[in-house]
C-alpha cells in the first residue's frame, strides 16, 4: 500500500536516486521541499537547471566551472610547475580546504577499473598528456584514492609520464587504503602530501 500520493512518491523516488541519499533521507528532503515557500522551491529548481545548463569542464584542468577557465587555473599566484592529479572535483576541494597546496590540478573524472569496463580512454588522461606537452611542469603529484582502481590509475599514469622526464610522485600512505579523499581530514591530507614519494 502506498502511503503518499503520486507526486510525493515521485519526488521521493527522484531524490533517492541521488548518490548517498537513502530512502529515509529522500523522504525527509521531499517533505522539507514540500513545506518550502513556492518562491524558495522555484529558486532551488532554477539553480539546478542553471547549473546543469551552464557548468562545464575547465579547458585546462577539467575541473567543473561555469567559465572557460576555472578560478584555480586563472589565478596567476598558483605554482604552475606542479600538477596534482585527482579522481574528481570533490578530491580537489578536499586539498583546497587544507590551504597548503598552491599548485595546479588535473581532474580525471574517474579511475581505471577493468571490472567496471572503465579504461584509460574513459577518463581525462589525454588532456593531462596534452598539458604536459605545452606547460612547463616540473612535478606531477598523483593523488588518486588508495583503492585498487586508484592504485591502478596511479601506476598507469606514472608509466605514461616517466619517459617525458617530468618527476612523478604519489601521495603518502597516510590516506587509508579504500578511503575516499573527500572524507579525510585536512591533517591527514597534509601528511600524505608532505610524505609523497617518487614513483
Amino acid at each position: 500500500m502506498e502511503l503518499y500520493s503520486g507526486y510525493i512518491n515521485k519526488l521521493i523516488d527522484e531524490l533517492a536516486a541521488l548518490p548517498g541519499i537513502g530512502s529515509k533521507s529522500a523522504q525527509r528532503l521531499a517533505f522539507y521541499i514540500i513545506s518550502m515557500s513556492p518562491a524558495r522551491v522555484e529558486k532551488l529548481a532554477d539553480s539546478i537547471v542553471q547549473a546543469k545548463e551552464n557548468v562545464t569542464y575547465c579547458k585546462v584542468c577539467q575541473n567543473l566551472t561555469d567559465h572557460e577557465i576555472c578560478p584555480i587555473c586563472g589565478n596567476p599566484s598558483r605554482d604552475r610547475t606542479t600538477i596534482m592529479v585527482v579522481e574528481n572535483p570533490r578530491d580537489l576541494a578536499a586539498y583546497e580546504r587544507t590551504g597548503k597546496y598552491n599548485g595546479l590540478y588535473h581532474v580525471l573524472h574517474g579511475a581505471i577499473s577493468p571490472m567496471l569496463g572503465i579504461g584509460p580512454g574513459d577518463i581525462r588522461l589525454r588532456e593531462l598528456l596534452e598539458r604536459l606537452k605545452t606547460e612547463e611542469t616540473g612535478e606531477v603529484i598523483i593523488a588518486t584514492n588508495s583503492s585498487l582502481e586508484g592504485e591502478t590509475t596511479a601506476m598507469y599514469i606514472s608509466r605514461l609520464i616517466k619517459p617525458t622526464g617530468v618527476k612523478v610522485t604519489r601521495i603518502a600512505s597516510g590516506v587509508p587504503v579504500g578511503g575516499d579523499l573527500e572524507y579525510i581530514d585536512e591533517v591527514t591530507l597534509l601528511r600524505a602530501l608532505d610524505g609523497r614519494t617518487e614513483l
